[in-house]
């Protein structure tokens, strides 16, 4: 699953697979241990969960970075290299 940024012990990352259940756009996140869906278009929480500090950070992070994500996931379909995004500062 390819790292798209990384910021206080966060890891986003994105994958497109024709087989998945969901085909929203949307980004994995996971910090120490635990496991998210996160969606680009409302930053709501789609599956898995994370600790309610870090959640926040990154719904934040996905409304400061929705087309730079958009553009990402659009990559992901045809099987282009994804750019890294800025992490949160």
């Amino acid at each position: 699953m390819p790292t798209i940024s990384m910021f206080y012990g966060i890891i986003i990352s994105m994958f497109f697979e024709i087989r998945e259940k969901h085909h929203l756009p949307h980004i994995h996140a996971r910090y120490q241990g635990h496991k998210a869906s996160i969606a680009i278009d409302d930053s709501r929480l789609l599956a898995g969960s994370l600790p309610t500090k870090q959640l926040r950070m990154v719904q934040v992070w996905v409304d400061l970075h929705r087309e730079e994500l958009l553009a990402n996931w659009d990559l992901a379909k045809e099987g282009i290299e994804l750019f890294r995004i800025d992490p949160l500062k």
